[in-house]
């Protein structure tokens, strides 16, 4: 009898000792989707102009109050870009600091590097769980597979698939194929499952098993990503909005635009003489829905167990999408819808409520920052700064001149931001300098204004020194950017 008591009481510590570890380490978790335009989240669209926020028309956007919950009990980011307005690239440095020239993967379907530390790595060292479920895009081109044999640190990365955005899994026998709508008809009902179901589904089996130790999960939706459809309901939901198009795509703005921004007509980015597609658009916004809805089912997981205050969580993507601003569809450009993306974070009795970060920032800031909002010290060094301090302060509002960059990457355009200016360089192209306050569409080209000259000087000398300290391609010889 003394024996089980004995027995008994061990294992009540050793659980107790769990518990403790796990209030003592922060919970981390990160959802995140792809080709998502800021615009459509209502936290977003309530600190905007009613112009910008509403740019297909006047009240014609989403409404997202799960997402909008974690800005309103955290912060919200207004200029926080993508290394690299492109899925690879973007991705990788999320999970590891560092400009996408420096991680093996600065195109999309490039492998990222296998002798470079992730978050996820020093996170695993830490005693923590580590998960990834979703799109993952640093292991090639192919499509919904899941037997990736690098995890970068993830050590549960069952659900970590190579890439792929088809609406619907069959699943039937242990096997997974990606399928359109009409092919998704064809099968049982039991047989099929929505892709962002699944791995929210996923995502919430992984938390209930992980849920008294520390742990660290990223869920990667891949909406609202092309082909742009929305499962029912909300594939309706939006079918008597009377969708406008945007000022910007108006034709008489064609001629002024830099040739980074035209494309051609062979490439998903450039319209072209496609006509302005409504019935996108309301899908668009279906999906939206739909992820703001699993993001619901994720905070309600946290209350419900008890985890909400000791879990950071963050919701952000891999790049914007251009959804007919400007003429075009998707990525690849430095402006705002494509190149800025959204990123709320929520950590209670730490980060203030109600914060606003106007600093400008991009996802290579990710991993210092993160590491070091956990306590995690570290001795990696990283591209990105550790920007910690500007959401553990008391104040409510953070504005900072601090000037960073993003890039295409490879060599072509290279982009200076911070909280108001923005100054693009192009291999074959005259500078732009976009005054974001006074001209938000990015029409207006003021680097030659005299009254800018001090402030593209600024710009461009921090610029050059930044991509110069990281190696960014296009520095040199005939590829080298241009300057007037």
């Amino acid at each position: 009898m003394k024996t089980k008591i004995s027995f008994l009481l061990v294992a009540f510590f050793l659980f107790l000792g769990f518990k403790i570890e796990a209030q003592n380490k922060p919970n981390l978790i990160i959802i995140h989707t792809d080709e998502h335009s800021f615009r459509t989240l209502s936290c977003y669209q309530d600190i905007m102009s009613e112009d910008q926020a509403f740019v297909w028309g006047k009240g014609n956007n989403v409404n997202t109050p799960n997402i909008d919950k974690i800005a309103v009990e955290g912060a919200i980011c207004t200029s926080y870009y993508a290394s690299s307005p492109v899925c690879t690239p973007s991705r990788a440095s999320l999970v590891t600091g560092l400009y996408p020239q420096a991680t093996g993967a600065p195109k999309n379907g490039m492998h990222i590097r296998e002798d470079i530390p992730t978050f996820a790595t020093i996170l695993q060292e830490q005693g923590y769980a580590t998960s990834y479920v979703g799109k993952w895009h640093l292991d090639g081109h192919e499509k919904y597979t899941f037997d990736i044999k690098y995890k970068a640190g993830f050590n549960d990365n069952r659900y970590m698939m190579r890439g792929g955005h088809a609406p619907y899994f069959h699943i039937k026998d242990g096997n997974i194929k990606g399928v359109n709508d009409k092919v998704a008809k064809k099968f049982p009902a039991d047989e099929i499952i929505h892709v962002t179901d699944y791995f929210t589904d996923k995502t919430l089996e992984i938390l209930e098993r992980d849920k008294n130790k520390p742990f660290a999960l990223m869920l990667s939706i891949p909406d609202p990503h092309t082909p742009d459809y929305a499962k029912p309901p909300y594939n309706t939901m939006y079918k008597d909005m009377d969708i406008i198009p945007p000022k910007t795509m108006d034709p008489s703005y064609t001629a002024i635009k830099p040739s980074w921004a035209i494309g051609t007509e062979n490439t998903n980015e450039a319209i072209g003489k496609q006509a302005f597609n409504k019935e996108a658009l309301r899908q668009y916004f279906g999906m939206v829905k739909h992820i703001d809805d699993s993001v619901g089912r994720i905070l309600k997981f946290l209350d419900d167990n008890n985890l909400t205050d000791n879990t950071i969580i963050i919701f952000t993507s891999d790049h914007g999408d251009m959804f007919f601003e400007h003429n075009r569809r998707n990525k690849g450009v430095p402006y705002e819808a494509s190149a800025k993306i959204p990123f709320v974070i929520r950590y209670p009795g730490k980060i203030k409520s109600g914060k606003v970060i106007n600093t400008a920032y991009t996802n290579v800031d990710f991993t210092p920052t993160i590491l070091s909002l956990m306590g995690v010290k570290t001795s990696e060094k990283f591209h990105g700064l550790d920007t910690s301090e500007d959401f553990l302060n008391d104040e409510k509002e953070i504005t900072s001149d601090r000037i960073t960059y993003f890039a295409k990457s490879g060599g072509w355009w290279v982009a200076a931001v911070n909280n108001r200016y923005k100054l693009v360089l192009d291999k074959k192209e005259k500078p732009y300098l976009f005054d974001l306050k006074k001209d938000p569409n990015e029409l207006i080209n003021f680097y030659n204004d005299k009254d800018y000259k001090d402030i593209a000087k600024k710009l461009q000398t921090e610029l050059f020194k930044q991509m110069k300290a990281v190696d960014e391609p296009g520095l040199k010889g005939k590829r080298a950017y241009i300057i007037e």
